[in-house]
């Protein structure tokens, strides 16, 4: 069985490498980390435990196939961290009828089936967030993915993450980087205003770093539909 937070879409996906793209959110419940922006708490913390739902992989596959209206769309696996489940025979079920399924994950949990993803997004916690990098079991993450398309995303709230990230990007420079702003306004809808101002910052400082291999975007769902959930 699999804890599930929520189940939504069709919508598109609001950052990282497949912006934009159709797709419905599975959201997993549970999470290794805690970390101190966190804006999915609802699928986090343990006392939120009573709202979610103990589903079978068939289950989850047939609310997919609900929403989607039987058409093959792209499956987010998100959470919490997806990835201290075994999501394996919802990946296997999808594919067979045309679905592909791209997952995000801080990358402290790895599993074999990492390698049934079409897309993974390893998105390692800077040290705003108040947790520690584990380059081991990140590694481990990205060795258990194999030949899939992996790319690499990481927030940036202050001048210490972006150095962080520096520091990630020098380790890591196979992997391609996505940089967006950190929302920390989580109660009711952030400013547009400062996510713009934010955005326009860290273009600016990832142009005087000369990063020009990395790509700057902003958290298009939350310009859209604020700290809504399930959209």
């Amino acid at each position: 069985m699999i804890a599930i937070s929520e189940i939504f879409g069709p919508t598109i996906q609001g950052e990282g490498s497949l912006i934009g793209t159709p797709t419905v959110f599975v959201r997993t419940g549970g999470c290794d980390y805690r970390c101190s922006w966190c804006d999915t708490m609802h699928a986090v913390d343990k006392k939120y435990k009573n709202e979610w739902l103990a589903m079978s992989a068939n289950d989850v596959f047939q609310q997919v196939e609900t929403l989607s209206g039987g058409k093959p769309i792209l499956i987010t696996l998100s959470g919490g961290n997806p990835a201290i489940q075994d999501l394996s025979e919802l990946i296997r079920l999808g594919k067979a009828k045309g679905y592909r399924f791209a997952m995000e994950t801080q990358g402290s949990v790895s599993a074999p089936w990492f390698a049934e993803l079409d897309y993974l997004t390893l998105s390692p916690k800077p040290p705003s967030s108040k947790m520690k990098f584990d380059q081991i079991r990140f590694d481990t993450s990205l060795h258990n993915a194999q030949d899939i398309n992996v790319s690499l995303k990481i927030v940036v709230a202050d001048d210490a993450d972006l150095e962080w990230a520096a520091e990630i990007k020098q380790q890591y420079p196979q992997l391609p980087l996505y940089l967006q702003p950190c929302n920390l306004e989580l109660e009711g809808n952030p400013s547009l205003d400062s996510l713009t101002t934010k955005t326009l910052n860290l273009v600016e400082e990832v142009m005087q770093r000369g990063w020009f291999d990395a790509t700057v975007l902003p958290q298009l769902h939350v310009y859209l539909w604020g700290n809504e959930k399930g959209v």
